[in-house]
């Protein structure tokens, strides 16, 4: 594979999952991989060797880890690996933590990693039961 700088001098500008909207000065992305979905090099999922991407789990429970292995990245097949974590939001969050920063994946993402992981774990939660008037209304 082409090294990460001409890779994304071709993929800057034309991609098929670039998203550009008029006024709206920054571009969006949607390949995976990409934790923020803003159309950069950093956050590319396409060009970087490693990639850290955050979906949810199985069932709706948890969410899952998927890191790209920069040894892997000519065997599309075999470059990702998958650890699903669903101990609950606070011990899953610090275990990714721990996993990324053991690891000495990239620390440039393990902020936006842990965003993006408590924000699926924030939605999964059951909504709060209507109280007063409002339930009286709806009965």
């Amino acid at each position: 594979m082409a090294s990460a700088d001409i890779a994304w001098a071709i993929v800057r500008n034309n991609s098929a999952f670039l998203l550009k909207k008029r006024n709206v000065n920054q571009a969006f992305s949607t390949e995976a991989g990409n934790l923020r979905n803003i159309n950069s090099k950093r956050y590319n999922g396409l060009v970087n060797p490693k990639t850290v991407s955050i979906e949810v789990g199985p069932n709706n429970k948890g969410f899952t880890l998927v890191t790209k292995k920069a040894k892997k990245v000519n065997k599309p097949s075999q470059s990702l690996a998958r650890t699903n974590m669903k101990a609950g939001p606070r011990r899953s969050l610090h275990k990714m933590k721990n996993v990324l920063v053991k690891n000495r994946y990239r620390k440039d993402l393990t902020k936006a990693a842990l965003i993006r992981a408590s924000a699926i774990c924030r939605s999964q939660k059951p909504l709060p039961k209507m109280k007063g008037a409002k339930t009286a209304k709806k009965e």
